[in-house]
């Protein structure tokens, strides 16, 4: 399963591998590339990653991008 984000501008997407979430942030061209300095708590529930990364990556929130979103 893999879900996409708008992380305050930034095109990133979970992915549930095994028992574990990994997170990459998605290029224009469709690439991915890992981040491995974060970690989702793999009790976290797909309805709860929004909320994870917003708390993870609030300090690029804007005006414009006030909130993390789910696309797709």
């Amino acid at each position: 399963m893999t879900l996409r984000f708008n992380v305050f501008g930034k095109r990133m997407s979970v992915s549930r591998i095994g028992a574990q979430w990994q997170l990459f942030i998605d290029s224009d061209t469709g690439l991915r590339a890992r981040v491995y300095d974060v970690v989702i708590p793999p009790e976290l529930d797909d309805g709860e990653l929004a909320k994870y990364l917003d708390d993870i990556y609030h300090e690029l929130s804007c005006e414009r991008y006030p909130r993390v979103t789910q696309v797709d």
